[in-house]
């Protein structure tokens, strides 16, 4: 992974950087907080640790307010193959939404992916959040999820021009499927 990154997020300075051990209670109480029960708390966990996951949190005066989780998705299709991975969860402290945590955890986790090797990354999120951060309509691109989702909700970025042209299912881990 790079450097940290710090942005002015707040009067205060906060730093993105990777999970340690030491953030997994925070993180899990963050996400059942920001999402109102244990549901993605719980997806976390059982994703931790799964082969190329990066896992990030935003820091602020040595207190963790952000959490963002990109794991290795699968796009099947007619293409060479293509490494993407999905974003989320992702959770922010509610006293803290919408101060710029959310953007910093997602811009410096497309670049650790960008150095992780991967050439997308896919999200099932807010429609009017994601693409302020380069995202679009999955469809836009051809490409379908594996799960029922309406379409301005499932939205991609390239980090590799043209990677994604030629459509698609993007299938997820099992653990997304597990409760």
């Amino acid at each position: 992974m790079g450097p940290p990154i710090e942005c002015l997020a707040s009067a205060l300075v906060t730093i993105v950087r990777p999970e340690v051990p030491a953030d997994y209670d925070v993180i899990r109480d963050l996400h059942t907080l920001a999402f109102a029960g244990p549901t993605e708390a719980r997806l976390v966990d059982r994703l931790r640790g799964s082969s190329g996951s990066i896992s990030l949190v935003a820091v602020e005066a040595g207190t963790v307010l952000g959490h963002i989780l990109f794991t290795a998705v699968n796009l099947e299709g007619e293409r060479p193959a293509v490494r993407v991975a999905g974003l989320g969860p992702m959770a922010v402290s509610p006293s803290r939404q919408r101060s710029g945590i959310g953007s910093a955890l997602v811009e410096q986790g497309l670049e650790e992916c960008r150095r992780a090797g991967y050439e997308a990354v896919v999200v099932v999120g807010h429609p009017r959040y994601y693409p302020r951060l380069g995202f679009r309509r999955c469809s836009s691109f051809g490409l379908r999820c594996q799960f029922d989702v309406p379409d301005e909700v499932f939205m991609a970025v390239e980090l590799n021009p043209d990677v994604l042209s030629g459509g698609g299912e993007v299938r997820y881990p099992p653990e997304f499927s597990e409760e």
